[in-house]
């Protein structure tokens, strides 16, 4: 039985116009499904600039129901080319009431499911509390036709308890759509050191749970349009790690990229075979994570 998993990525850039980057990943979607995809992940937040730098009333209406026009779009995307979709939206739920959702679409265009972004990070020009209420739907993976995906979102990649629950919840891999970057001012040094700490957590939630991981980041500067800081240098770089933390693909720091990774879906078996985590945790004493700090 064939167990390779063909993985396109849409790392792109973005604009405040709209069209033009729904465009850009109907385009992405496009090449990666004419190359062989047969599983396709956008970044976060991708139909948009990345909003968060600053507190604004305005943005809130970049956001839309789901259903809406976005997710229909990509709904008919998903069906043309035949592929499973995992895309990033600004959905509005109710008057008052956002999050940050990813929605996975089937093969036919159908939800899937969705997941609704869990950790909220409220930082310099990453100001998300003043957007996203943090999800309800829990850490449950989404079944589809390529698998069950462990769907997370950004800022939940620096938290192995979210990967772990997902894996515990029978995902088959971790994806996440991510928007980070560098701030001008800091030196060189810091910014390889952030890189460096992003790429090397996400690397150990693979080899922690024995998971293929596959993170696709924003590239391109975006301007605070508020002119309180320079903006934000997106880094790009995302990556498909194997269920040993291996690189099996990094894309540029700046510019564009569609790929397409086969991920061999078995070595998890194999793997969770020789290091069998799983097998020798101790669940009788770990009481304690579940409180915010042990005094």
């Amino acid at each position: 039985m064939n167990t390779t998993l063909k993985v396109g990525i849409v790392q792109q850039s973005c604009s405040p116009d709209t069209e033009a980057n729904i465009l850009k990943s109907l385009a992405g979607i496009r090449h990666c499904a004419e190359a062989g995809a047969q599983l396709v992940v956008l970044q976060e937040l991708h139909t948009g600039i990345y909003f968060c730098q600053a507190e604004d009333v305005n943005q809130f209406d970049l956001a839309e129901p789901i259903p809406g026009p976005a997710s229909e779009c990509f709904a008919a995307a998903a069906r043309e080319y035949g592929v499973v979709l995992v895309t990033s939206l600004f959905e509005k739920r109710a008057p008052g009431l956002y999050h940050n959702t990813a929605v996975v679409f089937e093969k036919d265009g159908a939800v899937a499911g969705k997941y609704r972004k869990m950790h909220i990070p409220d930082d310099p020009a990453y100001y998300e509390k003043f957007y996203f209420t943090p999800g309800d739907l829990g850490f449950q993976p989404v079944q589809t036709s390529v698998g069950k995906l462990g769907v997370l979102v950004c800022w939940d990649q620096w938290y192995p308890e979210a990967a772990r629950l997902m894996a515990l919840a029978g995902a088959e891999m971790l994806i996440y759509p991510t928007a980070i970057g560098w701030e001008s001012t800091d030196s060189a040094e810091e910014k390889e050191r952030q890189f460096g700490a992003w790429q090397i957590m996400q690397r150990a939630h693979a080899v922690a749970n024995g998971l293929p991981v596959v993170a696709v980041n924003r590239t391109g500067h975006e301007p605070d349009w508020t002119g309180v800081t320079n903006g934000i240098q997106f880094w790009g770089q995302s990556f498909v790690a194997g269920p040993q933390g291996e690189l099996l693909f990094q894309a540029p720091a700046d510019e564009a990229c569609h790929a397409v990774i086969d991920i061999d879906k078995q070595r998890t078996e194999a793997v969770r075979r020789i290091w069998p985590f799983f097998r020798d945790r101790r669940i009788d004493a770990y009481a304690g994570l579940t409180k915010r700090y042990l005094d």
